[in-house]
């Protein structure tokens, strides 16, 4: 009986923006469920980035990508990319070995976690500046005080 060795396999997945946006729990069960008929085991699954997409591909101008770290048995690799192209959901996918991969590499921020953690910041933080109706947003003089000067 042979011996089954498992290997790290790093995936990055490509779908619509606008299926992700309405239904991101479904896109990641898809997902699971694809590696789980196929025998591998998820390490990490996350979203990497929304982005625009340099042609467009299925009619689409945005994508979203998802990154997924997955221990697999060598031979079933061919079977999940065959499954992905398969899948309507998925728009691409590119599966490549991740020895070298550290834990620490995993769980490194990806720039959607990034932008996650600036739109938490409190409204009532410095960062954000609060405009009263006596402040004025441009921060140029007043038009209709200046004699000579036509409001346009």
């Amino acid at each position: 009986m042979e011996s089954v060795t498992k290997r790290l396999y790093e995936a990055m997945f490509l779908v619509d923006s606008a299926e992700a946006a309405a239904d991101w729990k479904g896109i990641n069960e898809h997902i699971k469920k694809l590696f789980e008929r196929n025998g591998a085991e998820i390490i990490s699954i996350r979203k990497w980035d929304e982005r625009p997409l340099a042609y467009p591909i299925m009619g689409k101008d945005r994508g979203t990508y998802i990154l997924v770290y997955f221990n697999s048995p060598s031979d079933k690799i061919a079977l999940i990319e065959r499954d992905s192209q398969l899948s309507e959901r998925i728009m691409r996918v590119l599966i490549l070995r991740a020895d070298h991969v550290t834990k620490d590499d995993m769980e490194k921020e990806t720039p959607a976690t990034a932008i996650e953690k600036k739109v938490q910041v409190p409204s009532s933080s410095p960062e954000s500046p609060v405009i009263d109706d006596e402040d004025e947003i441009d921060g140029g003089d007043d038009l209709a005080e200046q004699p000579g000067k036509k409001i346009i």
